[in-house]
Parts: C-alpha cells; sequence; structure tokens
C-alpha cells in the first residue's frame, strides 16, 4: 500500500498543496512551524477519521474557512482509489470515494492503513488511560474497520445510561430501593445494562485479543531498541477485574468472545448497582479501562527513564506496523513525525532499519542530518505556504 498523491485546501496553515508522492522513504524538511507536521496529520485524518494533536476538527480547518479539504489517491495490489474529505466544523463531514458520496465518512476506513510514530507518543508511556485506550481503539479500527461503528454505538449508549444515572442518583450512603424510586426508571436502567453490555462486550473481546496479539511484538520491538533495558510487558486492565475467565488478553490465553464478556460485564453491572446509583456514573465498561505497560516488576508510568518511555512508545508503534503488515489490508504507510531528532543513535538506527525497508514512508525533520542516511529518497522542502522538491 503506499500514497501516490496527495492534496490540501484550507487544512490547518496550507491554503493549498498538491504533492506526488511514491514508494520508498519521502522526507519534509524544513523548520519548525512550516507545516510539516500537518500534512502528515492529513494524511492520519484519512487513515483515522482523527487527528494525534486535537481532539476535535475545528482546528483542522484553516483561520477564516468554513471547510478543509484533504484528497489521497491510495495504491493497494495494483488498485487505485481516490479518497476525499470534506471537514466542516458544525456540520456533517462528508466523504467521497473515486469522486462517489458514501453514506458515513467511515466507510472510508481501510482504504488507507498507516501508523504514525510523533513526539506525542510519551503520552502513551506518561498520560492518562484515555491515551492509551484510544492507542488500542484506533489500531483496532485500523485492524477491522467495522469496530469505529462498534465503538461509536457504545459511546452513544455509555452517554445515554450516564443521563439516567445522574437523574436517578441517590444521597450517599443510601443503599437499596427506595419506595419513592421509580420503578419504571429502574427497569430502564436495566435496559441500558443490556445495551452496554451488548456494545462494550464487543469492543472489549476485541481490545482484549487485540492485547494478546500484540504483545509479543513489543516485547521484541523493545527488545531490539533497548537490548539492555528491563524486559517490556503489556497487559490489559479491565473494570471487570478478577470476574472475566483467567487468561484473557495474554498471548497463551483464551481468546475472548463477545458472549463471555456480556456475561461477565452484566454480573459486574448488577454487583455495582449501589454505587453506581450513588455517583450517577456508570463505574464499569471498557470507558474504565487501561493498557498495562511494565518493564521488569514495575510499571513503566512513573518508573521508566525518559529514554525507557521513548523505547516503550516506539516499541508500540512498530509493533503495530508489524501486526498489520503480517494481516491482509496491506502493509501501512508509515509517517515519521521529526521523530530522529529525539533519539539516541541507537534507537534512530532501529527505526530506520524498519522504515528504509517499508512500503512507503514518509518523514518529516526540521535539518537534514536529523534524517539517517537509510532514508535518503525523495525530498521536499518545506516552508511559508510552499512545498518544493530539491
Amino acid at each position: 500500500m503506499f500514497l501516490r498523491h496527495l492534496q490540501v485546501t484550507d487544512f490547518r496553515s496550507w491554503e493549498h498543496v498538491d504533492l506526488p508522492l511514491g514508494q520508498g522513504p519521502t522526507v519534509l524538511v524544513g523548520p519548525n512551524g512550516r507545516g510539516k507536521t500537518n500534512l502528515l496529520e492529513a494524511i492520519g485524518y484519512v487513515s483515522t477519521l482523527g487527528s494525534h494533536r486535537v481532539a476535535t476538527d475545528a482546528p483542522l480547518v484553516r483561520h477564516g474557512c468554513e471547510r478543509a479539504l484533504v484528497r489521497v489517491a491510495v495504491v493497494n495490489e495494483g488498485r487505485e482509489l481516490t479518497v476525499e474529505l470534506e471537514i466542516a466544523p458544525g456540520r456533517a463531514n462528508r466523504a467521497r470515494v473515486n469522486r462517489g458520496a458514501v453514506a458515513k465518512p467511515r466507510d472510508v476506513l481501510g482504504i488507507l492503513r498507516t501508523v504514525l510514530f510523533s513526539p506525542e507518543d510519551l503520552a502513551l508511556v506518561r498520560g492518562d488511560p484515555s491515551e492509551r485506550r484510544r492507542f488500542l481503539d484506533e489500531l483496532l479500527v485500523q485492524r477491522a474497520p467495522r469496530y469505529a461503528g462498534v465503538r461509536s454505538e457504545y459511546d452513544r449508549v455509555l452517554r445515554q445510561r450516564n443521563a439516567l444515572l445522574k437523574s436517578l442518583r441517590r444521597p450517599a450512603g443510601r443503599r437499596g430501593r427506595a419506595a419513592d424510586e421509580d420503578p419504571y426508571a429502574l427497569s430502564t436502567l436495566q435496559v441500558w445494562d443490556n445495551h452496554l453490555a451488548s456494545a462494550g462486550s464487543e469492543l472489549l473481546a476485541a481490545r482484549l485479543n487485540l492485547v494478546a496479539d500484540l504483545a509479543p511484538f513489543v516485547a521484541s520491538a523493545y527488545g531490539e531498541v533497548a537490548p539492555d533495558s528491563r524486559a517490556a510487558l503489556i497487559g490489559y486492565r479491565s473494570s471487570l477485574g478478577e470476574a472475566l475467565p483467567e487468561g484473557f488478553g495474554t498471548a497463551d490465553g483464551a481468546r475472548a468472545t463477545p458472549e463471555e464478556v456480556a456475561r461477565v460485564l452484566l454480573h459486574v453491572l448488577e454487583a455495582s448497582r449501589d454505587a453506581e446509583l450513588e455517583r450517577g456514573v456508570s463505574l464499569v465498561g471498557p470507558h474504565r479501562d487501561d493498557l498495562d505497560l511494565t518493564l521488569g516488576p514495575a510499571p513503566a508510568k512513573g518508573y521508566a527513564s525518559h529514554g525507557e518511555s521513548w523505547s516503550f512508545a516506539l516499541a508500540l508503534r512498530l509493533a503495530s506496523y508489524h501486526l498489520l503488515s503480517g494481516e491482509s489490508g496491506g502493509e501501512p504507510v508509515l509517517l515519521l513525525d521529526d521523530v530522529f531528532a529525539e533519539l539516541d543513535s541507537r534507537r534512530r538506527a532501529r527505526l530506520a532499519d524498519v522504515a528504509a525497508k517499508a512500503e512507503q514512508v514518509l518523514v518529516t525533520a526540521a535539518v537534514d542530518d536529523d534524517v539517517p542516511a537509510e532514508l535518503a529518497g525523495v525530498r521536499y522542502a518545506v516552508s511559508d505556504g510552499e512545498v518544493t522538491r530539491v
């Protein structure tokens, strides 16, 4: 899989860019603040329908404009597809494939697969659990695009259930069902329990199996990037705790099934009923989970050095790349956003070795010297409002 062409209009700082691309390495070189990252962000948006830098679409549209356009031509196994996304904050985004409209923007997911490594990835190790949940869910969607719908449905159900719990909230310390509680509302909560278990079990089972498949790649990648460090392990920490069958989410354990997870989730929801009514919020489900990262016997967060944290973040991205490359759908495009300047010589050499073998890799750097010789390919100079081949 590779991008043959990228075109953006009114995206971030760019009024218009028309950029031919090809297989192998392409390097975008220019001072910081000139828009190099914005171009990789546009590519990543087509792949994930999200930005690795901001949570909403509004900052993606150039100041003073109503919408942004991103168009890419993707070649996969000899077949070319053109994807166009119109980003319009405050209105519904629109998508086209080969100039034909599609029902929903998420229908384009899977056409372009990418793995992006950027300075923001340090948050995967040092940031909040939401960063790691997002990492898992984005990788899950890259692996199987239908999970974008599953995640969207879970978020919808969670909002509705939380609204109901808030309306039923009990004073602190009061247990059991009181006579003045609305039995209809409580039966409605049971309905939403079932909805949450249905959507949540699909998402949770998929995450557990993803972590089981990803774990060996992470251990291997970390060992190559930091051979003198402690062993790196990943595991899934679920809000269902020990109620889940032993071995779910581990490389040598049983595959998780939505049916089994739904049964456990419903059981734990029932056991958590009083606490949820007291707090007025859903306390159980995939939205409360985390990806555990450990180095030797200690958690990486809070114990890993700066170099170890970078190594772990790099290992997570390299593992994602290798996992996707070994499955159907085409080898992902590798996007490296100004990361070589952050890495020492060993980590830089390991990343360059993998990147040089990729079908297509796009690299940004502030200066030429930051880019390893193995990635000497097509080069573009990026300045204010211009991208020029050199």
